[in-house]
């Protein structure tokens, strides 16, 4: 597959990122029967039997509804694989079953990708890999990669520094594959500034985990609802690397944001025994002060693709999309 044929099978330019603690099976086919590539790590699903389970209950789920007919195209799923650990057990046990289900798109991150990409291109799958600067996205590029998807200040998760008006064109003009833009993007018509500044989809995380589908709880949901953007947190303190965290979710397990315990170097953080990154402390990027309600995804993606026809209509710079019957 080329990015050009994933972008037809799609209504929307749009990847729903993959989050760790967040993503799911649930969210994963919402996301894909809306219209737009659903994602989630690997690392999710606890073990690779439970993988193996997911994957199967997807591939049979989205299978089900393209035969049924739907109006609005079945888009296909994406895997993402942390490449850091290569060699380890759980690594090539997920890699294995990867090469197993052959899903159209891996997105690899935290690592050199090279070795996963020859592997995924033996089958005809597309490889995307988060980077964070021109370094970063370079080594990639000469790795083989498909698509970088450049992190940018204010995007949910692990993150980035770089402006995207700065960081998007100065990638392009190395790097002829797709760009996915990921950072604070909520709603339609910022898919379509995504566009407009030259990338070829929108990496959308936080909007996504305020979700029906999403697998985060209650009272994260509910920060997310409630939190502004002043409210997120940049550190390292936390889970080792730079990451966006909210306020709320660091004073509810009883640390100061403005007073973190200093990191003990890369990835090995000094919070306090007991508390984890993610499953205690929570993440979102700076378009956390667009969110005030929880809908299902159809429903999301339904407002995204409005707002997005209407931005188009007025400053036309991309294909129409497909209207539902």
């Amino acid at each position: 597959m080329t990015a050009a044929e994933l972008r037809r099978q799609l209504r929307l330019p749009v990847v729903a990122a993959p989050m760790f603690l967040v993503s799911g099976p649930e969210l994963v086919i919402a996301a894909c029967k809306a219209g737009v590539v659903g994602s989630f790590p690997t690392m999710n699903a606890r073990t690779p039997a439970i993988l193996e389970q997911w994957l199967v209950r997807i591939e049979r789920e989205l299978g089900e509804a393209r035969q049924a007919g739907p109006t609005i195209p079945v888009a296909p799923y994406a895997i993402n694989l942390v490449v850091q650990g290569a060699g380890s057990p759980r690594f090539v046990a997920d890699l294995a079953l990867i090469e197993r289900f052959k899903p159209a798109i891996v997105i690899t991150s935290v690592g050199q990708p090279g070795a996963v990409v020859e592997r995924i291109h033996a089958y005809g799958g597309l490889v995307f890999h988060d980077v964070t600067t021109l370094r970063h996205a370079s080594k990639a590029a000469k790795q083989g990669v498909d698509g970088l998807i450049l992190l940018t200040a204010g995007a949910g998760g692990h993150t980035g520094s770089a402006n995207p008006f700065a960081f998007v064109p100065q990638v392009r003009r190395q790097f002829a594959g797709s760009i996915l833009l990921a950072g604070s993007i909520s709603d339609g018509r910022s898919i379509h500034a995504a566009e407009a500044l030259g990338a070829d989809f929108a990496y959308i995380g936080t909007r996504f985990a305020a979700s029906q589908e999403s697998m985060a709880s209650d009272d994260y949901k509910a920060l997310l609802v409630s939190q502004q953007m002043a409210d997120v947190v940049t550190t390292d303190r936390i889970s080792g690397m730079n990451a966006t965290f909210l306020r709320g979710s660091i004073t509810r397990v009883g640390l100061d944001p403005d007073d973190l315990p200093i990191t003990a170097g890369f990835l090995h953080p000094t919070i306090p025994a007991g508390l984890k990154p993610w499953r205690d402390i929570w993440s979102g990027g700076h378009g956390v002060g667009a969110i005030d309600d929880l809908p299902p995804v159809a429903e999301l993606v339904e407002r995204f693709a409005i707002e997005y026809r209407s931005a188009n209509a007025r400053h036309p710079t991309s294909p129409e999309i497909p209207t539902p019957l």
